[in-house]
């Protein structure tokens, strides 16, 4: 292949135009090599993006605290999650344990 022909080929004569070499540079530059490149917001998009999930999450907790404080203003529902959690017992009050073997770890 001949230079001139190689010169008649479109994109040579496109990239020889000064103001698309420019145009083509300038894409370049901004895609990779720029402070804000796409790099850097494809990494800041998926931040956004956990982060959001997080947001959610934590707002179904609160949900579930701001219900289970709600249900412990009772206190016949304070003493039963005393007493089923914790293994608190009354004055003079026995309590037995039962576990199965299914159960057991």
């Amino acid at each position: 292949m001949k230079i001139s022909e190689v010169k008649q080929q479109w994109w040579i004569k496109w990239l020889g135009n000064k103001y698309a070499l420019i145009l083509v540079l300038f894409v370049i530059w901004m895609f990779f090599f720029d402070a804000n490149n796409w790099f850097f917001h494809n990494e800041l998009n998926e931040d956004i993006e956990a982060l959001e999930e997080s947001k959610e999450f934590h707002k179904a907790e609160i949900l579930k605290d701001k219900a289970f404080i709600e249900k412990m203003k009772d206190s016949t529902e304070m003493e039963k999650f005393a007493r089923e959690k914790y293994y608190l017992k009354k004055e003079n009050e026995d309590i037995y344990i039962i576990e199965n073997e299914d159960s057991l770890k």
